[in-house]
């Protein structure tokens, strides 16, 4: 379990090292270089990830996991459980999970590019000549990478852990055979020289910071897929392999520089031996197609979390593993990512232009978590306050100290992450108040549905064999596709259930806990079917465990699905600004059928819509 969670889940922040010092003294984002300075970026670099990798996420951020599962929503779904849901609170974390959401997705289409760029950088080193085709070559890999999605990551994903290991492995090496060359660098271990570097020179280390952060990116990656291998086995992943690699490499880079200055230009590729240096670039290379790998996959699992907690329209997602749950693809994802990630590499044409894009959403997410995993001490694990405060202060000084140092280079590139947030969070909060709208609306003009079944078993239509399954949005409330049967075709079957799928805030639900049932008399039932926010609703599976919990039996051939498919119009009526109501719209229009987000039988399937305003 080690292994494969180095492979999957410490490919980002295992690729720092190729971009990451440089950036610091990068002479348009960065610092001049001098031995001072060099001594107070190594030190800067070392502490960040002792105290925001090791102590905030191993420590305290991976404690927080929603019946074994991480992620930023999944912290959302933690904190919001102690609030009422109709209460200004709920609302303001509710955004800040949303907002967290849209910041990783963010940086979903940053990793890709900025690793593969920094990795085929190397090729300059070794043949200046070839500097032409390094972008040429990064999209031929971007687009290969995103094309063999669709087979899924269960072959692949059995090469990640050992090519990965064998990655951190050489950049142990390669920072030991340097590190000999001026020893005296491994006093930057003491955090003195980060402090004074601080207090003698605020600005620069101000602005030095900005890139600093770039040895913790990925760190989101520790919490996001602990639940597929655990909180041990990345701890210890982390603490006995990744952690020790990374800061003897990084130390290696600042001896380096430290004999020979001329190096801060790549100090990663130019601390490789000539002839290591092909094969480090092909490893290279290998590691951060298996770091944007785990980025594009996180991007799938976030995306169908956001769908299935009601954030996003519904979305085709296939399951590419029998065995394995949460190995899903998502093609309109798969290609939205690809055609960013290729405008990303043309638009900003390096990976050191990149590096002042990315520091701001992996610095917004930090935040983000700190805020919410506040929450969770406070409400949740009952921590005392006084204790509560100190952490949280002394996460949010660090946390905000590379925030802010990240908002000078927005003009730098800096506003591209924050636009496509901006882009994916106005999507979200769309959706999620255009769906609330049309709950209301279906709430206040809804007939009651017991009442309605009670008057209508009194003088019933005339009965027809077979079995009718109604999807309804709401247990309480008759769903429109049940009206308009009865209006049109002006019978009943002889069975009927109104089943209603609700979502619930944790991962997953026991076969055991999935479904409540309530006869209403009459043949006629309402059935609730509950899941987690990381399983796919399947009608399959439903009407297995009906028949299995209820001992009722199904004939495929003679039941019938209704569902209500209604047509979506703008209008003056009070709800949402009319360019909001219009983008809900097309939102919904374009949304996955429901038939096919359930999986239902396209040769069974009755829908009945209406028009509705909001």
């Amino acid at each position: 379990m080690m292994l494969a969670a180095i492979g999957v889940v410490f490919g980002d922040i295992g690729t720092s090292p190729l971009y990451a010092l440089k950036e610091c003294f990068d002479p348009h984002h960065g610092i001049a270089y001098s031995p001072e300075a060099l001594f107070g970026v190594i030190s800067m670099m070392i502490w960040a990830l002792i105290l925001v990798v090791t102590i905030k996420y191993v420590l305290f951020v991976m404690r927080a996991d929603n019946k074994g599962e991480g992620g930023v929503l999944s912290l959302m779904a933690l904190a919001l459980r102690s609030f009422d849901n109709k209460s200004k609170s709920y609302f303001f974390f509710m955004i800040l999970g949303m907002l967290g959401a849209c910041m990783l997705l963010g940086e979903s289409v940053i990793t890709p590019a900025i690793s593969v760029l920094s990795a085929v950088e190397g090729i300059e080193i070794a043949a200046p000549a070839m500097h032409k085709f390094i972008i040429p070559i990064s999209l031929v890999i971007l687009a290969a990478l995103f094309l063999i999605q669709k087979y899924g990551t269960a072959t692949v994903g059995k090469l990640f852990g050992p090519i990965t290991l064998v990655w951190f492995l050489v950049l142990a090496l390669l920072g030991a055979i340097n590190i000999g060359d001026a020893p005296q660098i491994i006093a930057a271990f003491n955090p003195s020289y980060a402090i004074n570097f601080v207090i003698d020179h605020p600005t620069t280390a101000y602005i030095v910071m900005g890139a600093v952060v770039l040895v913790v990116t990925g760190v989101e990656a520790l919490y996001l897929d602990m639940g597929h291998f655990g909180r041990s086995p990345v701890r210890y992943a982390w603490l006995i392999v990744v952690l020790p690699s990374l800061l003897i490499n990084y130390l290696g880079q600042g001896a380096l520089v430290l004999s020979d200055p001329e190096a801060i230009k790549n100090p990663f590729y130019l601390m490789v031996p000539d002839w290591a240096l092909w094969p480090t670039v092909g490893l290279a290379t290998a590691a951060t197609v298996i770091a944007s790998q785990a980025v594009i996959s996180g991007a799938y699992s976030l995306v169908s979390q956001a769908i299935l907690l009601g954030f996003m329209p519904r979305m085709n997602i296939l399951h590419t593993s029998d065995s394995e749950q949460g190995q899903i693809y998502i093609p309109i994802v798969n290609w939205a990512l690809l055609f960013m990630v290729v405008a990303t590499v043309i638009s900003f044409k390096g990976s050191m232009n990149l590096a002042a894009a990315y520091g701001i959403s992996v610095t917004s997410t930090m935040l983000i978590t700190t805020i919410l995993l506040a929450v969770v001490m406070f409400r949740e694990w009952k921590m005392n306050l006084l204790l509560v405060a100190f952490i949280t202060i002394s996460f949010l000084i660090i946390d905000f100290a590379f925030w802010t140092a990240n908002l000078i280079k927005i003009k730098d590139g800096g506003w591209y992450p924050l636009a496509l947030g901006l882009l994916c969070f106005t999507c979200l909060i769309t959706w999620f108040r255009g769906r609330q709208i049309l709950r209301k609306r279906a709430m206040d003009e809804g007939i009651q549905l017991g009442s309605f079944i009670d008057s209508l078993l009194k003088h019933p239509p005339h009965r027809v064999e077979g079995t009718a399954i109604f999807l309804t949005a709401h247990v309480d409330y008759l769903p429109v596709s049940f009206l308009h049967n009865l209006k049109h075709n002006h019978v009943l079957h002889e069975r009927v259930f109104f089943l209603k799928v609700s979502i619930w805030d944790v991962p997953y639900v026991n076969d055991a806990e999935r479904l409540t049932m309530k006869d209403l008399g009459g043949n006629i039932h309402v059935i609730r079917a509950i899941y987690g926010f990381k399983e796919t609703p399947d009608m399959g599976s439903i009407i297995d465990l009906i028949e299995k919990t209820f001992g009722m039996k199904f004939d495929l051939m003679n039941t019938s699905f209704f569902l209500s498919r209604d047509t979506i119009v703008p209008s003056a009526i009070p709800g949402m600004a009319l360019w909001r109501e219009r983008l809900f719209c097309w939102m919904y229009q374009n949304a996955g059928r429901q038939s096919d987000f359930f999986k239902i039988p396209a040769n069974r399937l009755v829908e009945l819509g209406a028009k509705v305003e909001i």
